[in-house]
């Protein structure tokens, strides 16, 4: 199996080289790439394949919120994990809303880390605590739609980090309806992708940590 390849985007030279040991050392990794703001990681991204983008949020030239959206524009298929020190309201739901797969702050453990980039490019949504519990402290609206009880499952199933085959094995449906249900709870809750949906679920009360 090819190494998930990493693009390592902050404006701190110590911190990419931190990140690139840790990763580096990881036989499913490489780390193909380096920036120091936005700008770069889009012409580094638009130079070089990468499946995972690593990316500050508070960077000169080009920050991180705008630099996801314009990613997503540009390479759709490329996964961007934010890791930043920053867990307020503004920082956290812009991201998000730009399209980042997961978010982390710098404290993490190495460990997590490391799991959180493989579950990154799996397409799975990745939540710190805090910023799990930031989401869930803010006000939250009702549902455009409320949401049916098999939906509230496959959403818990998804915020738990289950794939699109383990939700449907562990409900005893077919990895098609699952897709449909997320298809549902997308339009309810007004999101786009499974990063936004468990977003917007800890941010309405419908998920609890």
């Amino acid at each position: 199996m090819d190494p998930i390849r990493v693009l390592i985007v902050d404006d701190h030279p110590v911190v990419r080289d931190g990140l690139r040991g840790v990763l580096d050392g990881e036989p499913d990794m490489r780390v193909v790439g380096e920036a120091g703001h936005g700008a770069e990681a889009l012409a580094r991204a638009q130079a070089t394949p990468v499946d995972v983008v690593l990316m500050d949020l508070r960077m000169p030239v080009m920050g991180g919120v705008d630099a996801i959206g314009a990613l997503r524009r540009l390479a759709p298929e490329v996964r961007v994990l934010v890791l930043t020190t920053f867990d307020t309201d503004r920082d956290v739901l812009p991201a998000i809303e730009a399209g980042a797969t997961g978010y982390l702050l710098k404290d993490t453990p190495r460990e997590e880390l490391v799991r959180a980039v493989r579950a990154a490019h799996r397409g799975e949504a990745v939540l710190s605590p805090a910023v799990a519990g930031r989401l869930m402290g803010q006000v939250r609206g009702p549902a455009q739609d409320a949401l049916s009880a098999r939906e509230l499952e496959v959403l818990r199933l998804v915020a738990a980090g289950c794939t699109n085959r383990e939700t449907a094995q562990r409900l005893f449906i077919s990895e098609a309806t699952v897709k449909t249900h997320l298809l549902h709870i997308y339009a309810k809750l007004e999101v786009r992708d499974r990063a936004s949906a468990v977003a917007a679920g800890y941010q309405r009360g419908l998920l609890t940590s």
